[in-house]
C-alpha cells in the first residue's frame, strides 16, 4: 500500500491520516500496528540555492533545451 498523506496536528502530536479507502481495502481497524516508510517531499523553493554547480543555471536551462526546436 503506498498512500500519500499530509501531517496534521493531533492535540500535542503530529500524526497521518489513511485515507478511507485504503483502510477499507486492507481491512484495517482501530488497535492495529501497520509499518510505514516516511519520504519527506520538499518544495523546490526549499530547495534553491542548497545545490551548488559548476555552471550557471541559464548555462544548465540552454543544454536541457538543447533540440528542442528541431
Amino acid at each position: 500500500m503506498k498512500v500519500t498523506a499530509k501531517i496534521r496536528r493531533i492535540g500535542n502530536s503530529l500524526g497521518l491520516i489513511i485515507p478511507k479507502e485504503e483502510v477499507s481495502r486492507k481491512k484495517l481497524k482501530e488497535g492495529d500496528v501497520v509499518e510505514i516508510e516516511v519520504l519527506r517531499r520538499t518544495h523546490m523553493k526549499e530547495m534553491f540555492g542548497s545545490i551548488k554547480f559548476k555552471r550557471s543555471s541559464q548555462e544548465l536551462k540552454d543544454e536541457a533545451r538543447a533540440g528542442w526546436g528541431e
